[in-house]
């Protein structure tokens, strides 16, 4: 398993790995409809562009060379806490480590950044509330948060904190 930063030229594959990743993901837990307005205003090409120019982070996990996964993460979201904006791992390579890989990636960098805890939202009920519970976060809080086109967010804010976490190294 290979972690590598992703840059402008990597946004095509994100993109793909989200329209892969998300239908399965969230089958039963939101409609088809809600899947598909947020993958249109979380993963356009513009959107991601504007995430990576202005200070948000993206990781590829790689095996012999695919993706099959991708972090998304941004240092100082609050005063010394990173944020987890997004982790998936395509359907066929969960299971694999990747995503464990990837978390560990970044558990890394926030260390490196000073950052002393991270944060997420997830879906009350996402499966991955089991893994991230695995890897240390616990429930902050819970939030619903209105989208747009009546759609809610439905979460927990998740937290982990960082103290006595080794840095992990992603390859240049």
């Amino acid at each position: 398993m290979n972690i590598r930063p992703a840059g402008l030229v990597d946004i095509p594959l994100i993109r793909s790995i989200a329209h892969a990743t998300w239908p399965m993901c969230y089958a039963g837990i939101i409609t088809p409809e809600q899947i598909a307005y947020m993958l249109g205003r979380m993963y356009s090409t513009k959107v991601l562009d504007d995430q990576l120019m202005n200070g948000h982070h993206f990781l590829l996990s790689e095996h012999h060379g695919t993706a099959t996964g991708f972090a998304g993460f941004e240092h100082g979201y609050r005063p010394a806490r990173t944020r987890l904006h997004k982790l998936y791992v395509l359907p066929d390579a969960q299971g694999t480590g990747a995503g464990r890989a990837l978390l560990e990636a970044v558990f890394g960098a926030a260390v490196s950044a000073g950052d002393q805890g991270i944060e997420l939202n997830v879906n009350k009920r996402n499966p991955a509330v089991g893994f991230y519970r695995k890897n240390g976060f616990s429930i902050e809080r819970d939030e619903v948060l209105g989208i747009g086109s009546g759609f809610v967010m439905d979460d927990h804010v998740m937290l982990r904190p960082l103290v006595g976490c080794p840095a992990a190294a992603v390859d240049p």
